[in-house]
């Protein structure tokens, strides 16, 4: 198993996600690239996997296998693919009107890999006191966490603190982050906002600013819900969509989409007052980690496995 990431409820989401050894899946986040072997181990000779990562250091753990194909972009424009990969080979769903609809299953781990976490120069963790405040998932991007904590006004600091990592006292924690600048280590930022870490829980309340952050510089909850919208109309008639989320905001957002079509939850009903959704769900509560995978694992304990269908008539 790669040093790289541990794969979160790989065999429960796997075993949701592929349902014919011969069909074209997507691993939307490849990280260590767990997920995706144990999705090659259960193809046969025509099956086919389409991996994407926006992280560089993540494609050196790709595998030799002519089955795979390994993107080096974000999830978010799954569904440019799927049109050239129909393109290439098209199929009934061009002849049915069914859109970009070439995946059996499309499978999607949420959470940041152990290698960002323990990359000290990535700056996504506190742990290390000195390191750059980067927290970019693709070297190539411009946004770092050190501009937003740097450059970004008081109020968008609250919106992104309270929004994205729920965090108590937003307004305060925001206006010692402004107070304290420059700052260029996550040492820096930790000793600006020292006076609200509790004794006990600083880390707690590290793990949420860090969460924040991360999440602005990445642009997470848009590039979720591009990809949500996209992922879908790739997906064939009765495809999988499988997804492990890891805080309640991406959750939410994921729980919504599959009941209403949208990560507002905002319910649409056709003329008969029926409610329409392109999906549907196949396990009505999260599936969680084992205590036996969280024990040998900490990282797991948060995640939700949460599995749906593509409608016929979606």
């Amino acid at each position: 198993m790669s040093e790289y990431h541990i794969p979160v409820l790989l065999t429960e989401s796997v075993s949701a996600l592929v349902t014919i050894p011969y069909g074209i899946y997507a691993d939307a986040t490849f990280g260590g690239g767990g997920h995706t072997a144990a999705i090659l181990s259960r193809l046969n000779g025509d099956g086919k996997v389409i991996a994407f990562d926006r992280d560089s250091d993540a494609l050196a753990n790709a595998p030799d296998d002519p089955r795979l194909t390994l993107i080096h972009n974000n999830f978010r424009f799954i569904e440019n693919y799927a049109a050239k990969l129909q393109h290439s080979a098209p199929s009934s769903s061009e002849a049915d009107g069914s859109g970009h609809a070439v995946f059996d299953g499309i499978l999607a781990d949420l959470g940041v890999s152990s290698h960002q976490f323990d990359t000290a120069e990535r700056g996504f963790s506190f742990r290390y006191e000195e390191a750059p405040l980067d927290m970019r998932m693709n070297r190539e991007g411009k946004l770092t966490a050190e501009e937003v904590v740097n450059n970004y006004a008081e109020a968008d600091l609250e919106r992104i603190l309270k929004l994205y990592g729920e965090v108590d006292g937003a307004r305060n924690m925001a206006r010692l982050i402004a107070a304290g600048r420059p700052l260029h280590t996550t040492g820096d930022l930790d000793r600006a906002i020292a006076r609200m870490l509790p004794k006990g829980a600083e880390h707690k309340v590290l793990a949420k600013v860090y969460q924040a952050l991360r999440i602005e510089v990445n642009q997470e909850m848009r590039a979720l819900e591009k990809f949500l919208e996209g992922a879908t109309r790739s997906l064939k008639p009765g495809g999988r969509l499988v997804v492990i989320t890891y805080h309640s905001l991406e959750d939410r957002m994921v729980k919504n989409f599959i009941k209403t079509g949208n990560v507002d939850g905002t319910v649409t009903q056709d003329v008969y007052g029926r409610v329409w959704a392109p999906l549907e769900a196949v396990n009505r509560k999260p599936i969680l980690p084992e205590e036996n995978e969280i024990a040998g694992n900490t990282r797991a304990r948060s995640a939700k496995l949460r599995i749906a269908e593509r409608r016929a008539e979606a």
